[in-house]
């Protein structure tokens, strides 16, 4: 009779740890939708030597062959450009801005056009105030490239999420305006 209770007791406590093993491996699935988004352009015009009066960035660092008016040849290799751009909410350069982008970006291959930036979106206007913080690499022959959102003051406090990149325009190596589309995951 002992042996008949100690199996039955076995049995149970077995079927006990296996149904509450089982409640702990389902995992949640977390949607990935953002809680915030915004589709931003911001407009930036390199200083050439001759549009002092209109340039939002220029090169502050360069290589031995290069010079600070004109970027450098292998894809720019090595030239640091430092900006101050306007953001607006459309694709106009004469719309009122609502922010600035501030940072710099990097030429930083040889072989491909490419460059590393950090900068922040620096809000006054537009119902937003603070700053949201990007940083990443930009391969600029791609259509569309992500960088990341790693933070940010104010209404965007601690926020993270990815900022899709997309040429929106360009006129030669002076001007280009960039789209920015911005999904944010943590909102606060």
């Amino acid at each position: 009779m002992a042996s008949k209770t100690l199996l039955v007791s076995s049995l149970l406590l077995s079927l006990l740890l296996l149904g509450s093993s089982n409640t702990h491996t389902t995992k949640k699935v977390r949607a990935h939708r953002p809680c915030k988004r915004l589709i931003l352009y911001f407009h930036d015009i390199i200083y050439n030597g001759k549009n002092s009066k209109n340039a939002t960035s220029a090169i502050v660092g360069a290589p031995a062959w290069g010079n600070q008016t004109i970027l450098a040849g292998q894809n720019h290799f090595g030239d640091l450009v430092v900006f101050d751009d306007p953001i607006t909410l459309d694709n106009n350069l004469h719309s009122p801005p609502i922010g600035r982008a501030q940072g710099f970006y990097i030429y930083d291959k040889k072989e491909i056009f490419t460059a590393w930036l950090a900068f922040s979106f620096v809000f006054y206007s537009g119902g937003h105030e603070g700053s949201i913080n990007f940083a990443g690499a930009d391969p600029l022959m791609n259509k569309t490239r992500d960088v990341s959102v790693i933070g940010g003051t104010g209404d965007f406090f601690m926020t993270r999420g990815v900022a899709t990149l997309m040429t929106d325009a360009f006129e030669g190596e002076v001007y280009f305006r960039l789209r920015v589309d911005i999904k944010l995951y943590e909102c606060w």
